[in-house]
């Protein structure tokens, strides 16, 4: 048997199955030796005889549809459980997730911060060294600039001569010494001289 049932979402069908009401039956009889009944204090009580009948119609259908509802019931708990089984778990997913997210851009965030602050003190070694070397090499070079100048300074500028005035002219004779060379002047200029 079958129905079918709507709850305003949709639709769902609903399968009953036939209930079938069994009887126990007595153990076979085998041959037992007559078991001796102790005597009771208390007074026995008169056996009401049963009045079981078997069930009707109506009760047969009542206890379907009992047994329909029940299970519906039990459905509808079940579904409600797993519902918000799987919304608890769909939330702390979404929590975890959130979490390592968060903690793999903190990593990052620590891992760039590092990583600018490497290259900045590389950056500032670099530039100390590179000063130093700047410096030696321009003291160096002020050294060598001083030696050289001085050396110059005196070797160039040797001059000896000598002159002679006779009459109206003069006589200029000059040595020049710059280094290993020799420069002679030798050369006679008149004077205008007025009497």
């Amino acid at each position: 048997m079958g129905s079918l049932c709507s709850n305003g979402s949709g639709c769902c069908d609903i399968e009953i199955e036939r209930v079938y009401v069994v009887q126990e039956l007595p153990p076979p009889e085998t041959e037992k030796k007559p078991k001796k009944k102790k005597k009771s204090i208390l007074p026995s009580l008169p056996k009401v005889p049963s009045r079981h009948k078997p069930p009707c119609d109506k009760d047969l259908k009542a206890r379907k549809i009992q047994a329909w509802w029940r299970g519906t019931l039990v459905r509808r708990t079940l579904l409600k459980a797993a519902l918000s089984a799987w919304t608890i778990q769909c939330w702390w997913r979404k929590t975890l997730a959130e979490r390592l997210e968060k903690r793999r851009m903190e990593a990052l965030h620590w891992m760039a911060q590092e990583a600018r602050a490497c290259v900045t003190i590389q950056s500032w070694i670099r530039m100390l060294q590179i000063r130093q070397q700047y410096w030696r090499l321009r003291y160096a070079t002020h050294i060598i600039q001083v030696s050289w100048r001085w050396y110059n300074c005196h070797t160039r500028g040797i001059f000896e001569g000598s002159y002679e005035l006779t009459g109206n002219q003069l006589s200029l004779q000059l040595d020049i010494f710059l280094g290993s060379q020799v420069c002679r002047i030798s050369d006679c200029i008149p004077l205008a001289i007025k009497n």
